[in-house]
């Protein structure tokens, strides 16, 4: 059975580098495309078939635009619109049509993370039954490289998985940060000073072992970097993205730079706010 990729469009131009992408994927991957419009359920009953009509028409003309410039042909598609609420209606024909990947353009409110906890991209990337991609760069470019963070945990080797499998050519740095509250009180402390080098190369071994035992279960032998910093995960993770923002991120929903629907600091919103790079999310139970 074909992959089948659901593109949630909202006529925006924000969401035409979210379409770019959808068709760059499904013609790699030779996935089916899904397209949907949600659109207002209170809206009156006579003026809902024209609308409807419309807007099949203008996606349609947006999706052979897209192929087009591209360079691709027009993938295997189907345009639809629904009515409800964007985001339940996302999730659920996420979960109907089985979907492997749902992508969604981004709508950054920049320096107002209050205004995106609420947003149609958020919830979706909180609930969906899938990976769920959050576009915003041009796709005229392949991703090349793919940031992980990765804490040793179940949740972690999922997403990369997922990320290995999804996308197996691209370059992958692993960020693992570990959290030492009390090192400012024990620089000037020679044992301590050696034991967080010790510390430091057992946690590097342990990387180097978790992703080697990883590497040979899905058969992959990708480019990889390991990178272990020391701090808090969350601004580890955010003050990377600052220097050396990647082509996509890709994290999973749990662990300790995971993203729960009740995360503290609302790190979901402070990752869709300032980053400047593509993210994944993947649900991992």
């Amino acid at each position: 059975m074909p992959r089948t990729l659901l593109l949630a469009s909202d006529l925006s131009r924000e969401c035409r580098a979210a379409f770019a992408r959808a068709v760059r994927l499904a013609h790699e991957s030779g996935a089916r495309l899904d397209i949907i419009h949600v659109l207002d359920p209170y809206l009156p009953r006579h003026i809902l078939k024209p609308l409807e009509d419309a807007i099949v028409d203008e996606i349609s003309n947006t999706l052979n635009d897209v192929c087009e410039a591209q360079g691709v042909p027009r993938p295997q598609a189907l345009i639809q619109t629904v009515t409800g609420e964007p985001y339940a209606e996302i999730i659920r024909e996420a979960y109907e049509r089985d979907a492997s990947l749902v992508i969604l353009g981004t709508h950054r409110k920049h320096g107002q993370p209050d205004l995106i906890g609420g947003t149609t991209l958020s919830r979706v990337m909180r609930r969906a039954p899938c990976p769920v991609m959050s576009i915003s760069h041009s796709a005229e470019l392949s991703w090349q490289d793919v940031l992980v963070p990765v804490d040793f945990s179940l949740a972690s080797r999922h997403t990369l998985k997922t990320v290995l499998t999804q996308f197996p050519d691209v370059r992958l740095t692993l960020l693992h940060a570990w959290d030492m509250p009390v090192s400012q009180e024990l620089a000037s402390d020679p044992g301590y000073t050696r034991w967080r080098a010790q510390e430091r190369t057992r946690l590097r071994q342990q990387l180097e072992t978790e992703t080697e035992r990883l590497m040979s279960e899905i058969g992959a032998v990708p480019d990889l970097e390991l990178v272990l910093e020391q701090g808090d995960p969350a601004d580890v993770l955010v003050h990377r993205l600052r220097q050396q923002p990647p082509d996509l991120l890709a994290m999973g929903s749990h662990g300790r730079i995971g993203i729960g629907r009740r995360a503290s600091g609302s790190l979901l919103e402070r990752l869709i706010t300032d980053t400047r790079c593509d993210l994944m999310l993947c649900r991992t139970w």
